[in-house]
């Protein structure tokens, strides 16, 4: 099952994630679970960094199915909303009955 781990200031702004784990939703290359939420969020990553000017952390390891991504100042209002775009994603996708059992979110405070 993806963990993924979303972190909140005390002031709700969305301060980074974690995400961990394989889905085990199908075998390895046919996982569409997984697949789904890494493009969220990678893509996501990838914009924040193309588009806006937020400096950010990133510690990724395939094999363990990890991504660790933070952002070292409070983000800016662009990287805020494809935050927010990349949580409602993950948040669809979890809420999906087909796929419920293969993605957890939480909100942690930082």
């Amino acid at each position: 099952m993806i963990n993924v781990t979303i972190y909140k200031n005390e002031r709700h702004a969305c301060m980074g994630f974690t995400a961990i784990n394989h889905a085990g939703y199908a075998e390895a290359g046919e996982d569409i679970v997984c697949a789904g939420a890494s493009m969220l969020m990678i893509n996501t990553m990838n914009a924040i960094e193309r588009y806006t000017e937020d400096e950010t952390s990133q510690v990724s390891n395939e094999e363990e199915a990890l991504i660790d991504y933070r952002f070292k100042t409070v983000p800016g209002h662009d990287a805020e909303l494809l935050l927010k775009a990349m949580i409602l994603g993950l948040e669809e996708l979890a809420d999906n009955e087909d796929y419920e059992d293969y993605i957890t979110i939480t909100f942690e405070e930082v």
